[in-house]
């Protein structure tokens, strides 16, 4: 065997590696136990502080749903002619409160701008108050039930979460506006999280609105209701305000290292965090680290020197090889061949890896056409029409204009099938697809969207879109004259053809229903021929 070869190889290495590594026996047990122990415990308090987050949230989002649903019945049950009774309407109201009282601060109703009209309990100055500018007050203004942003509250000046229900007439209009505002310390309501520790130092859970960038409550006191820090200081923090659930280890914005785990509240955008320091998380690792290093300080000092330089330089290629090949598969970089810096093993499994890749490269077009294109035909399957549709339909939005599909059923077909076999029914197919090819627009997209059925997409269809739609229906017709020759034998096609007009606001699913509920009707009608429907708007 080449010397080169010898001294180049990975085994070669990796056995002198060893041979330290057995010299060192007490540096191995230091590494291998703390590492062991910290990845079992990591694993273990990420999995105790997801489900603890998970418990939570689920019980805040029990609460909230349970106010919501209240209010959203109370508001449907409320009777309009009481609206112009102040004296009556806080008798409703106190019925309802003293009977269903999670609302604890109370409940009081605006009228369509805003402006309170009756509250019970009765607090002084709200009456003529204007709402008009809290969130939740818009929000029902608008028609809809909404979890306000959590404030401190006007009138008796602690935290509370406000939730606003609309109260329509017949008509749908907004009459009056229900709201039910509960404290968030409340028995029953976030106390639970706000006097909860994790830990013994600084660790508990935190609930935060991401769409209002505020904590809503807190096990610190100090923090309940406080704005969120601003991106860059705590990097999960910021993960996690853009949508990311999960766990994850970070340090926040007091320099702190912390153990967090991240749940959604559905109800409200909201989510949970559960979280406790590492220097109590791995407290046992600490401990583990340091009787190691109190009997073995120079050994461990050795080890780490040999070591860690001894792995980097290993797999210090195999390291950059391991980083741009996962930059290729988060798209920030092309795909290309990995370098190949040694002709060791770790040199040929770059090699090997990158002859794989360019096979893969070869096959990748093909795979993307296979998955979006019908292998009979080559035309779009109904995969591909969708996506082409939503782009069609997304144009049409932008530009006001009308669409139109037509859903094209051949006629003799079977008879095809039946006399002359499958393989000249394919060849009819292809045949059809040719001629169908040669008649539409670029912009246009024919798909083959099963057995003999074709679907044509017009878009940006001009006003008159009816005209437009049957100019191309009776091209098709008319391109289906002329015989096919198939296996030697002249045969004869028809096609009939429903056509269907939408707008931006229509769907795919819509569209192939009216279309096809016309193509019958043309089929019943004589076949050759086209008939149109207007699709109905989503």
């Amino acid at each position: 065997m080449d010397r080169h070869r010898i001294f180049d190889s990975v085994v070669t290495r990796l056995l002198f590696l060893g041979l330290c590594i057995v010299i060192l026996g007490a540096a191995v047990l230091y590494y291998t136990l703390s590492k062991f122990l910290r990845e079992d415990l990591s694993s273990v308090v990420a999995h105790q502080q997801l489900a603890l987050a998970t418990y939570v949230a689920r019980d805040i989002d029990y609460k909230i749903v349970q106010r919501q649903t209240l209010l959203t019945h109370l508001a449907t049950a409320l009777p309009e002619e009481l609206l112009t009774r102040p004296q009556a309407l806080r008798a409703w109201l106190q019925e309802r409160y003293e009977y269903q009282p999670l609302f604890s601060a109370g409940l009081f109703i605006t009228d369509a701008r805003g402006v309170a009209i009756a509250d019970y309990p009765v607090l002084p100055d709200r009456l003529g108050t204007s709402y008009s500018d809290r969130d939740y007050i818009r929000a029902a203004v608008a028609g809809q039930s909404y979890v306000g942003r959590p404030v401190v509250g006007r009138i008796i000046g602690e935290p509370v979460l406000p939730i606003a229900a609309p109260k329509k007439n017949a008509k749908g209009d907004v009459q009056a506006i229900l709201v039910g505002v509960t404290t968030l310390a409340d028995k029953g309501f976030l106390d639970s999280l706000l006097q909860s520790r994790i830990g013994a130092a600084t660790g508990g859970f935190l609930l935060i609105s991401p769409r209002d960038q505020l904590f809503v409550a807190s096990s610190q006191p100090d923090m309940v209701l406080r704005p969120t820090p601003p991106p860059g200081i705590n990097a999960l923090h910021d993960r996690a305000m853009d949508g990311f659930r999960g766990t994850g280890v970070t340090l926040n914005a007091k320099g702190i290292e912390e153990v967090s785990a991240m749940v959604s509240v559905p109800s409200t955008g909201w989510f949970v965090v559960a979280r406790l320091p590492t220097s109590e998380a791995f407290a046992t690792v600490e401990r583990t680290q340091s009787f190691l290093l109190k009997i073995s300080v120079l050994i461990i000092l050795a080890f780490v020197v040999i070591s860690s330089g001894g792995l980097y330089l290993l797999f210090r290629p195999l390291f950059r090889a391991a980083e741009h090949a996962h930059r290729m598969t988060q798209g920030e970089v092309p795909f290309e061949p990995l370098p190949v810096v040694r002709n060791d093993e770790v040199g040929y499994l770059i090699s090997s890896f990158n002859r794989l890749l360019v096979k893969l490269r070869g096959k990748q077009a093909e795979l993307v056409r296979m998955a979006h294109h019908d292998v009979l035909t080559g035309l779009p399957n109904r995969a591909l029409l969708y996506d082409r549709t939503q782009q069609v339909l997304a144009q049409a939005r932008r530009r006001n204009t009308q669409i139109g599909l037509l859903f094209m059923d051949l006629d003799g077909f079977k008879r095809i099938n039946d006399t002359l076999g499958h393989e000249a029914g394919d060849e009819a197919l292809r045949q059809t697809a040719k001629r169908f090819n040669e008649i539409v627009r670029q912009d246009d997209t024919l798909a083959r969207v099963g057995g003999d059925e074709f679907v044509l997409l017009l878009g940006d269809l001009g006003e008159d879109a009816e005209a437009a739609a049957s100019t191309v229906a009776a091209k098709c017709i008319q391109a289906m004259q002329a015989p096919f020759l198939i296996s030697g034998t002249p045969c004869s096609l028809g096609v009939s053809i429903g056509i269907a007009f939408g707008n931006g606001d229509s769907t795919l699913d819509a569209l192939l229903l009216t279309a096809d509920q016309a193509m019958y009707q043309a089929k019943e009608g004589g076949r050759d021929r086209f008939v149109t429907f207007k699709a109905p708007a989503t």
